[in-house]
């Protein structure tokens, strides 16, 4: 279909998102031109703050508006924890657990030789920098996502970390999520439950 020019850059752009197909970028460019002016443009303008203002954390690579995020920024937190994840979003859904006080280090990736990522490509220095000057760290949580290059991940850094002497080294648990079928599950899933099955 040939869109005026305007609407096509707009189905362009929504496309390169991830997750939005041509279906729902249309969807999308509709809504927003059955809205009022005044929500695109606090769209735009809530595009371009998020742009200028938002950093990478120096210390944890989170994402921050000050000069630390608001987690390193926090004096009450556990500085004998350290989480390691692998992507920003992952600090979010480990926060909404409520179960984690401690920090976090926010690796941007993970080890994934086919795709030409290795631990150069992450921030695996920093982290042993920060593990080498943050003597109050006794324990890292390597909670990288279950799959192929997450445990490719933690299993490196689990080797670079041990070697340092008095830091813990331990690994999220994995298993079936609640709810679920065991006839639905597949044999690593219920592998992992086994493998972590703890005393009631």
């Amino acid at each position: 279909m040939n869109y005026p020019l305007p609407i096509q850059k707009l189905l362009d752009e929504l496309e390169r998102l991830p997750g939005v197909g041509p279906k729902s970028a249309q969807r999308i460019a509709y809504h927003l031109l059955d809205r009022d002016p005044a929500d695109a443009q606090r769209l735009a303008d809530a595009l371009i703050e998020v742009k200028e203002t938002v950093h990478f954390c120096p210390r944890c690579f989170d994402f921050a508006t000050g000069e630390l995020c608001a987690i390193c920024a926090n004096p009450d937190r556990d500085a004998h924890l350290l989480a390691v994840v692998e992507e920003p979003r992952d600090v979010g859904a480990i926060e909404r657990t409520g179960e984690y006080r401690g920090y976090y280090h926010v690796l941007h990736g993970a080890i994934s030789p086919t795709d030409g990522i290795g631990p150069d490509q992450l921030r695996v220095r920093e982290l042993m920098e920060r593990l080498g000057a943050e003597s109050e760290i006794t324990e890292v949580v390597l909670a990288t996502n279950p799959n192929v290059e997450g445990e490719a991940t933690a299993t490196y850094l689990a080797r670079l970390i041990k070697p340092l002497g008095d830091i813990r080294v331990t690994r999220i648990a994995s298993g079936l999520p609640v709810g679920g079928d065991l006839e639905y599950a597949d044999e690593v899933t219920l592998g992992r439950a086994l493998e972590a099955r703890r005393e009631l």
